[in-house]
């Protein structure tokens, strides 16, 4: 798999005019190891505000502070000391969220990412590339074997898409549409039968970007541990079936050839 070359839009907010971004998606290489690493990282970090407000919302949750609140209303002679308890539960609460998440992205920088090259190596029946802009790595993606990721239904003929992340001042580009064509294409060249992924449900712009490309919801389950149904982590797995050439995704309209 060659480059590809194309010329992305941003799209600004408060009103300024769209600033075209040339990039290019290439094969990754040994002297990526830390941007991957890097983009990947702050990628997921951003979630944990929302993970933070997601968990906010449960029942128990809100129970937990109504009740804290209601008992040191009775017992206090002002509304102060309520308030302060309550904002200090709240920090507490989030600084717990925010180490777990942590905990979390270290584990997968600690698997697949620690040694990219032989994970996602020829070898491996793996692939993972990067997206390059103003001479850096400002998107990551990967494919898998589902046999050897432990994900899929049947694992032969299927492959999991991993680490898609795009940098935040680069999205709205294309970029991480480019990516996933890419990673489509590697598995139509293998002959695969289908392409999976599982999202959390905090990752709504990955989602829509998701369905975009093609795949579709294919089941949808909880985390099956006690943090998982406690905060009713749901994981949606997605699936894009490589049978017919009509599911192909359209090419960009300034795209160069694959080379």
């Amino acid at each position: 798999m060659g480059y590809e070359s194309c010329r992305g839009q941003a799209g600004a907010g408060g009103g300024t005019a769209p600033t075209m971004v040339p990039f290019r998606i290439r094969p990754y290489r040994d002297s990526d190891y830390a941007a991957v690493r890097e983009v990947f990282a702050a990628g997921m970090s951003e979630h944990a505000p929302a993970l933070c407000l997601h968990v906010l919302r449960r029942p128990w949750a809100l129970l937990l502070l109504a009740c804290t609140f209601c008992l040191l209303l009775a017992s206090a002679r002002s509304l102060l000391l309520p308030l302060l308890a309550l904002a200090l539960v709240l920090a507490l609460g989030r600084h717990i969220l925010g180490c777990a998440w942590d905990a979390y992205i270290q584990r997968c920088l600690d698997a697949d990412l620690r040694d990219i090259a032989a994970a996602y190596g020829p070898g491996a029946g793996a692939r993972f590339w990067v997206a390059e802009a103003d001479e850096r790595v400002v998107g990551t993606v990967g494919v898998r074997p589902a046999a050897a990721d432990g994900g899929g239904d049947g694992g032969d003929g299927e492959l999991v898409l991993k680490r898609m992340s795009v940098r935040r001042g680069y999205r709205g580009q294309g970029i991480g549409a480019a990516l996933g064509r890419a990673a489509l294409a590697f598995a139509r060249q293998r002959g695969c039968r289908a392409v999976v992924l599982n999202t959390l449900m905090v990752q709504h712009e990955a989602r829509a970007l998701y369905e975009r490309l093609g795949f579709r919801r294919h089941r949808q389950y909880v985390l099956p541990t006690v943090y998982g149904h406690l905060a009713n982590c749901t994981i949606t797995t997605y699936r894009y079936e490589l049978g017919s050439d009509e599911s192909a995704p359209a090419p960009p309209r300034e795209q160069a050839a694959m080379e």
